[in-house]
């Protein structure tokens, strides 16, 4: 009781001093008061108190901006000490109510949040832990360091996915701009100019730019993973292999460029994954895992792929993913795999013939006559190849057919040329005339 008669009264009489600082606008002797007043609570363990002088002298008239943000930073590094998780939570939670709407210390309030989520999730309450996260915009925060706010950012975007929330997780990670992983580190920071916002520096555990660069391409593998996308899940991968820490070390980017292969093979064939695929085997890195490069040399090259005798090769590599980085291939990968290899064999067929009886691309597809015409048709409605099925000949017609207007313009073009080569035939001949008629008269 003594002890807390004189807190009290020593809370008091530094109350008096702050009042006296701040109504003649001492800024220094302001933020020293409340300060003191705070590392006094702290010191006698008053948990209560130290809440209640939080919220009573961030209410006084006409505080300070600056003794605001001295008190919310100097309370911050209490919260660590407290004696339990409820002490915690509280503390937490009336600094958030004290920083909440004050600009000055939206940053203060963005850590606060970050650390009220975590204390959340680890309580099993992931749903509250992203809402939480969700209302703090911290791309709109200029002094805040650009790791923190892309970490807090790739914070928000992992909770989404957590608790299944593939639309909002897409939208927040619309904020990174890929762009700014590719800048130059090594550059020396310019110093600011006066009027700018100086920017603070990153906590000590906020990753540095390329740690977060592989984090963020790990969260966007699980969010195209949701909807089988294995094209950008390859360009996440690719993005990761050209990291250089793990460019460096073999035993980290043979997991990578082998996850490259699969979802490139498991890509439905457009120009990009061509390209992709183009580059991929320009890669000196290929020839370390030889059976990868024996893969994508079949897609390339225009031959018809038997299926079973690739997936009776290939089925070791394909189970032995699940104990490398970034685990199984998901549920659906070895049906869609041999979907892909079915649809080399179509566009294969379709370079070397303009008319097939479907019985026979059927035995080249190594399918029944009814599966051919499915994959066909498929193919055809996606737009991936242009083919006819006359069904009572059962023959197959991969030539384009010409509107009119094609047709005339290819014979106006024909007869264009064929004008222009009649002129220069008479060119000649009057330039030979020309020419003999001169020796003539020599």
């Amino acid at each position: 009781m003594e002890g807390k008669a004189n807190l009290e009264a020593a809370i008091e009489q530094l109350q008096n001093v702050e009042k006296q600082m701040r109504l003649a606008g001492d800024v220094a002797g302001t933020k020293k008061a409340v300060t003191e007043i705070l590392q006094l609570c702290f010191e006698a363990k008053d948990w209560k108190s130290l809440n209640d002088q939080i919220v009573l002298l961030s209410k006084k008239r006409g505080q300070l901006k600056q003794a605001v943000t001295a008190m919310v930073q100097q309370a911050m590094l209490y919260i660590d000490e407290t004696p339990d998780l409820d002490t915690r939570v509280e503390l937490i939670k009336t600094l958030n109510s004290v920083s909440a709407g004050k600009i000055y210390v939206e940053i203060e309030r963005a850590r606060l949040i970050r650390k009220l989520g975590k204390i959340k999730e680890e309580q099993g309450l992931t749903a509250e832990a992203a809402d939480l996260m969700q209302e703090v915009a911290v791309e709109t925060f200029g002094a805040m360091a650009k790791t923190e706010k892309i970490a807090f950012i790739l914070e928000q975007v992992r909770l989404c996915l957590d608790r299944q929330d593939y639309v909002r997780a897409q939208i927040l990670s619309r904020k990174i701009s890929t762009r700014v992983f590719d800048a130059d580190t090594s550059k020396s920071k310019k110093k600011p100019k006066e009027g700018d916002n100086v920017v603070e520096e990153a906590p000590a555990d906020i990753p540095s730019l390329l740690e977060l660069k592989r984090i963020y391409y790990e969260l966007m593998i699980r969010y195209y993973s949701h909807d089988n996308d294995y094209l950008e899940i390859c360009r996440c991968y690719k993005a990761i292999y050209e990291i250089p820490s793990v460019k460096e070390n073999p035993a980290q980017w043979i997991p990578v460029l082998r996850k490259i292969c699969w979802y490139l093979v498991l890509s439905p064939h457009d120009p990009m994954q061509s390209s992709l695929l183009n580059s991929t085997l320009e890669d000196k890195n290929l020839s370390e895992i030889p059976k990868f490069k024996l893969l994508l040399k079949q897609l390339v090259t225009m031959e018809v792929i038997q299926w079973t005798s690739l997936w009776n090769e290939f089925m070791d590599e394909f189970e032995s993913e699940k104990n490398l980085l970034g685990g199984s291939l998901g549920d659906k990968a070895a049906e869609d795999l041999r979907q892909r290899i079915i649809e080399h064999n179509i566009i294969v067929v379709s370079k070397y013939y303009s008319k097939i009886t479907v019985k026979r691309v059927a035995e080249l597809l190594c399918l029944s006559i009814q599966e051919a015409e499915k994959h066909l048709s498929d193919m055809v409605v996606s737009k991936a190849l242009v083919a006819k099925i006359d069904r009572p000949l059962g023959i197959v017609c991969f030539q384009v057919a010409k509107d009119s207007n094609d047709i005339l313009n290819s014979w106006a073009m024909n007869l264009e040329k064929l004008l222009d080569l009649v002129e220069k035939s008479c060119h000649q001949i009057h330039k030979e005339t020309m020419v003999h008629k001169a020796a003539l008269k020599v």
